[in-house]
């Protein structure tokens, strides 16, 4: 049998399973499983893997950073994110700012124009699917002219145009 894997008391037995009830997404409820099983019976990395469904390899890399920096790296930041972003939130905001006010005024407000003010902000090119995909994530959204009327009548069209001259 392997090394037995026991983690540091930072928090109480009824702490954790508070933690467990509390805690929602599938991947951090089973992350503090492992912290359980750890504190009422600890037992091989191998073993606690086996009961809770993660890699062997998680369950060392959980407990040790457990140990070492407290309950909060359980809730942690999990995946996904905006890990390479040209701007943050905030900055992505401002810099949209003067092309809203324009475009509440009424003005013509091009992607291709705000493509250009976004590179001088960066510093460098960007394809415009970029523009697209920040437009969208603000909630901007492409107005075009309809192509005819929703309410016009071809038939009475046709008949205008006959009886015009």
């Amino acid at each position: 049998m392997g090394k037995v894997s026991r983690v540091a008391p930072h928090l109480s037995l009824v702490e954790i399973q508070a933690r467990i009830h509390q805690t929602t997404g599938f991947g951090k409820v089973k992350k503090w499983l492992v912290i359980w099983h750890a504190t009422v019976d600890p037992s091989s990395a191998k073993q606690i893997a086996l009961h809770t469904g993660l890699a062997e390899q998680t369950v060392h890399n959980l407990i040790a950073l457990y140990n070492r920096c407290g309950p909060d790296v359980v809730e942690g930041k999990g995946k996904g994110g905006r890990r390479r972003a040209y701007l943050i939130e905030r900055e992505e905001i401002r810099f949209l700012e003067k092309y809203r006010k324009r475009a509440a005024k009424g003005e013509l407000v091009t992607v291709r124009e705000i493509k250009r003010g976004f590179e001088k902000v960066v510093g460098r090119m960007v394809h415009k699917s970029t523009i697209s995909r920040l437009l969208k994530r603000h909630g901007w959204r492409n107005v075009v002219p309809r192509p005819r009327h929703v309410e016009a009548d071809p038939l009475e069209q046709e008949t205008f145009k006959k009886n015009l001259c």
